[in-house]
Order: C-alpha cells, then sequence, then structure tokens
C-alpha cells in the first residue's frame, strides 16, 4: 500500500485500497499470478489478533481452513455496501423525482434506501445512520401519517400481476438455468462495473446485461413446488438485479468522472462543476431514464482526499 497511500497505506479508504488490489492483480503481482493478494497479519502476534481480530480471524478459519496467527489471508476486492437505493426525505419517505415529491404511505430505512448522507463514499459507522437514525425517524412519521389515514379501496392490479408472474415462471417451458444467467451476469459486473470503469467496458455491460435480460423470460424451473420454494426466489431475485445491473452501469457511463468509489479510468478526476448531483434512474414505458438531483450542502465541503 506504500505504493498508493504513502502516509496511511491500508487504512486508506476501501475504494483506495480496493483499486490498489486490483492493479496489483492486473500487472501482473497477484499471489500466484492469480487474482487475489495477501492480507498477512502474523506480526500482530497471537495475542492481538485473538483480542482485536477475532472475527476476521474465525472468517478465515471456518470459510477458508487458514490460521491467520501463522498464515496469510488471500483477499480481493468486493461487493460491501450499497450507497445508492431508492431516494427517500430524511423521514424515510420515498421520493418520486428529483425535485422530492414524496409518495405517500410509501417508506424506505437501511441499506436498500438513499436518504444521500454518504455521498459517493460511505464512512465506516455511516451505516448506523441508515440502520438506526433514519429507521427510527422513518417508524416514526409512518406513525404519524397513520394516525391521520382512514381505510380506503385498492386495487387488486399488482397483486393479479405478481400472481400472473409466479405462474409464468412456475409453468416456464423454457431451456434457460437462472444459475448460467447470474454467473454470466456477476462476470459482467465484476468486469465492467466494479472498481475500475471505462466507457467501452460499460456500453459492453450494458449490451450483455439487456442480452440476459432478453433470456430472463426463458428460465424454466427445475422445482415447481409451491412451498418453500428457494429456487423460485433466486429467480425473482435474477430478475431484479438484473433491472439493477443495467441501472449501475447506464448510471456510471454517464459520470464522466471519478467520484469516491466510482473510478472512470477515462474520467480519472472529480468534475464538481459538472457532477456534483445525484444519479437518479426512472423505469420509464420507454426504458430507463436518466436525470439528477441537486446535492444539499451544509457545514461540510467537498474536498480532495490526500494521503
Amino acid at each position: 500500500m506504500g505504493r498508493y497511500a504513502p502516509t496511511i497505506k491500508d487504512l486508506a479508504a476501501r475504494d483506495v485500497v480496493s483499486r490498489a488490489i486490483l492493479t496489483e492483480v492486473r500487472e501482473g503481482r497477484g499471489i500466484g499470478a492469480g487474482d487475489y493478494v495477501h492480507l498477512d497479519l502474523t506480526h500482530l502476534g497471537e495475542k492481538t489478533i485473538q483480542e482485536k481480530l477475532w472475527e476476521i480471524a474465525s472468517f478465515a478459519r471456518i470459510y477458508l481452513g487458514i490460521e491467520p496467527v501463522r498464515q496469510a489471508i488471500p483477499v480481493a476486492p468486493t461487493c460491501h455496501y450499497v450507497m445508492g437505493g431508492i431516494p427517500t426525505d430524511s423521514n424515510g419517505r420515498v421520493l418520486l423525482d428529483e425535485h422530492g415529491t414524496a409518495m405517500p404511505g410509501l417508506y424506505a430505512a437501511g441499506e436498500c434506501a438513499c436518504v444521500s448522507v454518504h455521498g459517493a463514499n460511505r464512512l465506516g459507522c455511516n451505516s448506523l445512520l441508515d440502520l438506526l437514525v433514519f429507521g427510527r425517524r422513518s417508524g416514526i412519521a409512518m406513525g404519524e401519517e397513520i394516525s391521520q389515514k382512514d381505510f380506503s379501496t385498492v386495487s387488486d392490479g399488482p397483486l393479479k400481476d405478481a400472481e400472473k408472474r409466479l405462474e409464468t415462471l412456475n409453468n416456464g417451458k423454457g431451456q434457460e438455468r437462472a444459475w448460467d444467467l447470474r454467473l454470466q451476469m456477476q462476470s459482467m459486473m465484476m468486469e465492467s462495473g466494479s472498481v475500475f470503469r471505462n466507457e467501452k467496458g460499460l456500453k459492453k455491460g450494458i449490451e450483455v446485461v439487456r442480452t440476459l435480460k432478453d433470456r430472463y423470460p426463458n428460465v424454466r424451473l427445475v422445482d415447481q413446488g409451491r412451498t418453500f420454494n428457494y429456487e423460485l426466489m433466486e429467480v425473482l431475485e435474477l430478475g431484479n438485479q438484473l433491472d439493477l445491473a443495467e441501472v449501475i452501469l447506464l448510471s456510471a457511463l454517464h459520470r464522466q468522472e471519478s467520484r469516491g468509489g466510482h473510478f472512470r479510468e477515462d474520467y480519472s478526476t472529480r468534475d464538481d462543476p459538472n457532477y456534483l448531483k445525484h444519479t437518479l434512474v426512472f423505469n420509464k414505458p420507454g426504458g430507463w431514464e436518466v436525470k439528477y438531483k441537486p446535492v444539499t450542502i451544509t457545514r461540510f465541503q467537498p474536498m480532495a482526499r490526500v494521503y
């Protein structure tokens, strides 16, 4: 890490460390010319590892069969946290547009929501804001709103649509397998939309994910049972993941700069005059529509990270 963050080294931000790891791999310095590097804790000693890093040590022992007191741990970049999500206000109300219009009765909190406190790079403790602070605020706001509401008649159209979708999947006669589509999606997202991004790769990724979406209706379930059908759950999740994959790649393609966890090799610097704004993607009849919402800056001004 002395090559990438000379003063702070392995305590640099996650995106910096991830780019450093992948750069080493891309330049042929992965362990055994492989796709990972080593995290070496052995110099800390058994007492420190057991007392202060017991969770990391237990993961290495359970999942890799490695004793971190005496052996280095293989590590590689992966998705850790989603900083975007369903746009909300500070009380968890889901926003319908870039102007902050709230949708009555719909709330979101936690990692699925984006209340816009993270910017492009979450600080270590900020996930507690999503879970505790805005979870509580959302609960209070819901309690206040529901006390002012009367029961109303609702359409069963969405329920019918969901039932029809389940029937279509259960009775599908296609030959596609969900695991095959999922592996291709994962490989494509790692190659085109992860640590390093560029226009050529993002466009290729969008093309691949759209092809996978065209194949998705032909997925055939092996298990067509109606009780605890985990295969059906995975297939439903895959459909949502394909949509999100396309949204991520499309958002990254439109943002011609680098900021936090979003790093464009072809636009390696931050561009505040043009991109100090939130990206919103809407599912319209004609396809995805990208819009932007202004950033509210109060006490802390955007600054360059220097290590």
